[in-house]
């Protein structure tokens, strides 16, 4: 006998499948991402044809299948037209549900994850069209919150290196803080190059040989084979080694944080602004929100793992419109 389930969702991607179906991912608060077959969607007169459409939330009765669930009723509770009538929204609302997509989980409750979309994508349907500056701002406030969600906020407060907090210097014009996503966040531009002057005087010797390291402190065993229980003399492997023509010290230093990108004052203050709530519409209009878009993408690309394609889609939107 044929399984089903009822089910609460949000459409997030679509493809054809067959000659008239639709492969639906949907986001729902009882399952977390499921994919399912609405059957005959792409038919003139379907029934499930609005309703498999990409942003629609539906109450769905679903039939589990061997490899693929099946669609068999779909009632729509709410959706979001205004979204398709603007391309700058339309591009913001795929950019987020990729976002979602790359962090939700299958076969788990993701109640929390499906409400902070449709607050998000509510916010961006209201805004006025011809407002792109807060359509882009809505769009990086809904992306930080979702990071946010999945526990991949970045350090923006604090100083990733000293721990200390970090305050906008609107004053002086030449003042930055750099940004470091391998490092999770914010750096003190003075603190990394006190720390690469640290690095550079502390090195380790290593003599290298037939693919084995050996270290020549005193104080460490002659292989590098992860047991340091007992100091060590110099041995005669260690003296061959020295006077073999084949010596090669490699240096180690201390690693530091590779920068991606420095941020002036009004940067960050609007990336320490976006774990707030709501957006002032002051700071919606800033220009700055772009630069501040490209720092949270590269974060979400390395921390996820793989590209945002719908990005391609914001940067020459908003290029030519803002």
């Amino acid at each position: 006998m044929t399984r089903t389930y009822k089910a609460t969702g949000i459409n997030l991607k679509t493809q054809g499948f067959g000659e008239s179906d639709r492969l639906v991912t949907i986001l729902t608060q009882e399952f977390g991402l499921i994919r399912a077959v609405a059957p005959g969607s792409r038919k003139h007169n379907s029934s499930l044809g609005g309703r498999s459409g990409m942003f629609v939330v539906n109450e769905l009765l679903i039939a589990k299948g061997r490899s693929l669930d099946k669609i068999t009723q779909a009632q729509t509770i709410k959706s979001y037209p205004g979204l398709a009538k603007n391309l700058g929204k339309l591009a913001a609302s795929q950019y987020l549900a990729e976002i979602v997509l790359c962090q939700a989980l299958s076969e788990q409750p993701q109640a929390e994850l499906y409400e902070l979309l449709n607050e998000h994508l509510t916010r961006l349907e209201a805004l006025p069209n011809t407002q792109n500056h807060s359509i882009l701002a809505h769009l990086i406030h809904g992306v930080f919150h979702l990071l946010a969600l999945a526990g991949l906020t970045p350090q923006v407060q604090l100083c990733c290196l000293t721990g200390r907090s970090l305050t906008p210097d609107f004053i002086d014009p030449r003042w930055r803080v750099g940004f470091s996503v391998s490092a999770g966040g914010t750096v003190c531009l003075q603190a990394l190059e006190q720390l690469k002057k640290e690095a550079n005087k502390k090195t380790t010797g290593v003599v290298a040989e037939a693919g084995r390291s050996y270290s020549i402190s005193p104080t460490m065993p002659v292989a590098s084979t992860g047991h340091t229980s007992q100091p060590s003399v110099n041995t005669p492997v260690q003296n061959r080694l020295r006077d073999s023509p084949d010596f090669q010290t490699i240096i180690h230093r201390q690693e530091t944080p590779v920068l991606s990108s420095h941020l002036d004052a009004k940067e960050l203050a609007i990336l320490q602004q976006l774990s707030q709530p709501e957006i002032s519409e002051d700071a919606a209009r800033d220009s700055s929100w772009l630069s501040v878009e490209q720092i949270l993408r590269q974060y979400a690309q390395y921390h996820f793992g793989r590209p945002i394609r719908s990005a391609a889609l914001i940067d020459s939107y908003f290029a030519a419109n803002l």
